[in-house]
């Protein structure tokens, strides 16, 4: 059995950007921190005292994902512009522009050698990119609602996508198919992850709850019911461990998986939390949400070495009201009250005009889907072609 952790100490706020922080990711030495916000703009903050900050512009609209790549030379962005951005993270801050959605873009996921890029979005697919050529490869379709996230396995061999259809899907990157499919009658996931050694999946729902599957299996192994609105994002500790979990109740909850519960509520946020994302060394986590802050966390644990996350599961282990979590502080405003964004009210015109503004979109996104098969089978016959006449011209020139 692991180690108690030590409980965790709030290290430091970040303050800079004008809007919400939607997302939050750390570099792989682990002295700079890349934060996304509303306001449109990148922050990458460094640790060294006296750094200063730097703001990347570009986007035209909500940036709604940012990751470092393994080696931690480049930095994407996703944004409701319906682009995604490669940043080179220094001062300057120079980008390059990939344009192939036709709807805002929802989250950005480098392969764990860094070689590709996946992009989810609200145009329903999930695209894949060469990072080396700094091209589109391919996409894939079979979600009939937005796409939310989509995140490579540790082994890049799979693609694991969640979505407003309320399913949640596994992809084989090799043939480009669905070989899983997870549905929820409840509600969607809004984001979703693989746990270190690629055995299992964490998804954070939009009815309150946060799920793990273990995929060899196709088995529901642990259902938390700890939060009083949708959680927005989970994060694995990188032993595998320890699960963050970020809601719009205005709380992060740390989870210990081994003994399949709720260790430590945390509620330093003011509003909803969107995102979490820990340290490659595990030490360090940082938050982001609706108060435009980000800060940054110290949690420090000792597990035994060799524990592997899937063969310690309770299964399934399903949280009660009865479990007494540990406050890191109390918080002075209480904004579990507020509304969602499912809550708030739309008048029935609206309500009507944007269904029939969906279904017309629906109709462009198959079109497209279409068009895009089609240019990709007359690349394959003009190749075909294309080989065919060198054959020949060689066969003539032998010939002659």
């Amino acid at each position: 059995m692991a180690s108690a952790p030590e409980d965790p100490v709030l290290e430091r706020y970040f303050k800079g950007h004008k809007a919400a922080v939607t997302s939050v990711d750390f570099s792989p030495v682990g002295k700079q921190l890349a934060t996304g916000s509303w306001d449109t703009f990148l922050m990458l903050w460094n640790f060294k005292p006296q750094a200063r900050a730097f703001r990347y512009v570009g986007h035209k609209d909500v940036v709604t994902s940012v990751q470092f790549s393994p080696l931690g030379n480049l930095l994407a962005s996703a944004s409701r512009d319906r682009t995604i951005r490669l940043w080179i993270p220094d001062k300057r801050g120079k980008s390059s522009e990939f344009k192939a959605h036709t709807a805002p873009v929802r989250s950005v996921d480098f392969s764990s050698d860094g070689q590709f890029l996946a992009t989810a979005s609200e145009d329903k697919s999930i695209k894949v990119w060469n990072m080396h050529r700094q091209r589109f490869l391919y996409s894939l379709y079979r979600h009939t609602h937005w796409v939310r996230c989509a995140k490579f396995s540790p082994d890049g061999r799979l693609i694991v996508s969640c979505s407003e259809d309320k399913t949640i899907k596994i992809w084989d990157t090799s043939n480009k198919q669905c070989v899983n499919n997870f549905s929820d009658s409840l509600g969607f996931a809004n984001f979703v992850d693989f746990n270190p050694n690629g055995t299992c999946i964490a998804s954070a729902g939009s009815d309150h709850t946060v799920k793990i599957w273990d995929i060899r299996v196709n088995k529901l192994l642990q259902h938390y019911q700890v939060h009083s609105c949708g959680v927005n994002c989970i994060a694995f500790h990188p032993l595998g461990n320890y699960l963050l979990t970020a809601s719009s109740d205005g709380t992060i909850k740390i989870l210990d998986l081994l003994e399949g519960r709720l260790i430590y509520t945390l509620q330093g946020h003011t509003g909803p939390v969107f995102t979490v994302s820990f340290a490659k060394s595990g030490e360090l986590f940082a938050s982001g949400g609706a108060d435009a802050q980000t800060a940054e966390t110290v949690f420090r644990t000792l597990p035994d070495k060799g524990e592997e996350i899937c063969k310690h599961f309770l299964n399934p282990s399903l949280m009660s009201p009865g479990c007494s979590p540990k406050p890191l502080k109390k918080r002075t405003e209480d904004v579990s009250d507020m509304p969602s964004e499912s809550q708030r009210s739309v008048p029935l015109a609206v309500a009507e005009a944007l269904e029939h503004i969906m279904e017309q979109l629906n109709v462009l996104t198959q079109t497209v889907s279409i068009l895009e098969q089609r240019l990709t089978l007359t690349e394959d016959k003009l190749k075909d072609c294309l080989e065919n006449q060198n054959k020949l011209f060689n066969v003539i020139q032998q010939k002659s």
